[in-house]
């Protein structure tokens, strides 16, 4: 007995929307690292003017001011969620990425303090994107489906939030470096992930995806950044 055939429309139509499910996937990747590279310059202008400026007094009140940071992060992801379909959504990325960088002031103006303070720097920087482009090569051309990280990934947020907020009373240097190391391999992970969804199909929203991978980005290089500072302050 020969197989059954489908009929000819019917291949057609599936081959059609194969290609056109491919082809949204390819521009929702594409207009994320178009946004992803957009939002680095507002956030080089957010990092030149937070190193000239005197944010000390935030050190007054650590924890006053991380629950403040806290609130105002979290509230403008929410304010950029719900408007990720309008062009609103892109202009408030944009202002988060430079409100990040103008947070990274303080660390960067302890690290540029050293005598080796701009190779450190730099240093960072070429980590943070050398994991980047290896997650975005494995996550975009693997065969293999990592969306089963989401819930690790969302119990690992949640245990390192927490072990943050202990640690901002507790002031523990050995609990500081966990969190740390936590962070590292979280944004490694979360990167991969997003990536891999994107190609997946499970993501269509572009702002969301810059979203999620600006963060990832964000957190690696702040965190070697201070893994580098600490590793020669001790010098």
């Amino acid at each position: 007995m020969q197989p059954e055939l489908k009929p000819i429309d019917d291949r057609v139509n599936s081959g059609l929307m194969e290609s056109g499910v491919a082809s949204l996937q390819h521009r929702v990747l594409r207009n994320t690292y178009w946004l992803l590279s957009l939002s680095l310059i507002p956030t080089v202008i957010g990092a030149a003017l937070g190193t000239n400026l005197d944010l000390s007094f935030m050190q007054t009140s650590p924890m006053i001011s991380m629950f403040a940071v806290l609130g105002i992060f979290y509230g403008w992801i929410y304010a950029i969620e719900k408007n990720r379909d309008r062009v609103l959504g892109v202009g408030l990325l944009l202002g988060f990425t430079m409100f990040l960088g103008l947070l990274l002031g303080p660390l960067l103006q302890r690290v540029l303090g050293l005598s080796n303070g701009i190779e450190l720097v730099m240093m960072a920087a070429g980590g943070t994107a050398a994991v980047f482009f290896v997650m975005a090569a494995i996550g975009s051309s693997t065969q293999r489906d990592f969306s089963g990280l989401g819930n690790f990934l969302m119990v690992g947020g949640i245990v390192i939030m927490l072990a943050m907020i202990a640690n901002a009373f507790f002031a523990s240097p050995a609990l500081h470096l966990v969190v740390l190391a936590g962070f590292v391999l979280f944004s490694t992970l979360m990167m991969l992930y997003q990536i891999n969804v994107i190609v997946r199909g499970g993501e269509t929203n572009y702002v969301s995806a810059t979203l999620t991978l600006y963060i990832s980005i964000y957190n690696l290089f702040s965190v070697l950044l201070q893994f580098l500072g600490i590793g020669n302050s001790s010098d």
